[in-house]
């Protein structure tokens, strides 16, 4: 247990015989556990020495690959220093060992890179024997610049109960811009503006522990890309909603995501997967036209062009998983909301 600020914060997992026999048998996965905390604290409440308060648990799920030394410090003292929760904390290494965990932090280290979306689903699932409330998936990029943050993101839970999810406005922390891939819904003008949504910018959500399971997790053989859109579009489908707190203010670099080698095939092979996931049948064709239209207008170089319409055969010979498809129901109420699934 380690106390930071007047909040006193938990980390770590006791390796109790559930926690052996979920991970004991999965391949290509070292666990590293941290301390056992005290029996008040793992019952999902914390004594301080003035009274005894109740505080909202949250698991915190960040992924590494080593190659962030200085942000991903950065990131995890800015986690740590939150204030008025429980916390337990585990860091991912995907493909590697990770070469700082901070005291009382959990770690796991996978053998190969499973991509974020599956690296992510391990995390949550190494610390989901303590029953937290909320998880938290962090880039490990990113900044809480108030040490109050993740509570002021647990208020709009309370305010919104219908919410399954909980997105900040995401900012550059040298600019102050907030990109418009960052404000999910159609309009992103006004950054600002608090609202429903029905999707997500994953790199920093706070999303209901229970939701989130009955959801199925992120779809992990996404690898990367519209793992959002996936996990949105069945949170919705449970009846729930997502929110978006524009006044909540997180950090993250505004970094260009055409960077990674494969972007322009997997955000095209994404997208049909999603699709012949999620949709009804008779959406299918519509999505992938609206799509493929933007893409065209949106991606204009030709060698870019011919990269993505590969990604889309890829998407349409298989290795979706899966098909689960929204009900018409759900396909209303997202269209209510301002973002009808073919868009």
């Amino acid at each position: 247990m380690t106390r930071r600020g007047t909040g006193r914060v938990r980390h770590g997992l006791r390796q109790g015989p559930a926690a052996r026999s979920s991970f004991s048998k999965a391949p290509g996965v070292t666990l590293h556990w941290a301390v056992q905390w005290p029996r008040c604290v793992e019952d999902g409440f914390s004594m301080s020495r003035e009274n005894s308060v109740v505080k909202r648990t949250v698991d915190v799920v960040v992924l590494t690959m080593n190659d962030r030394d200085q942000e991903f410090r950065a990131a995890m003292s800015s986690v740590l220093a939150q204030q008025g929760v429980d916390l337990r904390v585990v860091i991912v290494g995907n493909g590697v060992t990770p070469d700082y965990v901070p005291e009382g932090v959990q770690s796991v280290a996978l053998k190969t890179n499973t991509g974020i979306p599956e690296g992510r689903n391990v995390g949550a699932q190494a610390l989901a024997a303590g029953g937290a409330e909320f998880v938290l998936f962090f880039d490990n990029d990113a900044i809480l610049p108030d040490p109050h943050t993740l509570t002021r993101l647990i208020e709009e839970f309370d305010r919104h109960p219908n919410a399954a999810y909980v997105q900040p406005r995401i900012t550059d922390p040298a600019t102050g811009e907030t990109l418009g891939r960052w404000v999910p819904r159609l309009r992103s003008g006004d950054a600002r503006r608090s609202g429903v949504v029905t999707v997500m910018a994953e790199g920093v959500v706070l999303v209901r522990r229970a939701d989130f399971a009955a959801a199925g997790g992120w779809p992990g053989h996404f690898f990367l890309f519209h793992e959002g859109v996936d996990l949105s579009w069945r949170l919705w489908d449970l009846g729930k909603v997502g929110w978006y707190a524009g006044d909540i203010e997180v950090h993250h670099p505004a970094t260009n995501p055409a960077r990674h080698g494969p972007f322009y095939r997997m955000v095209a092979r994404n997208r049909v997967w999603v699709a012949r996931r999620r949709l009804p049948a008779l959406l299918v064709p519509v999505y992938l036209a609206v799509w493929v239209v933007i893409s065209v207008w949106r991606f204009r170089s030709s060698k870019n062009l011919s990269v993505l319409f590969k990604g889309l055969a890829e998407g349409l010979r298989g290795g979706h998983g899966e098909r689960r498809p929204m009900s018409w129901r759900t396909v209303w109420r997202l269209t209510r909301a301002g973002r009808p699934p073919i868009v």
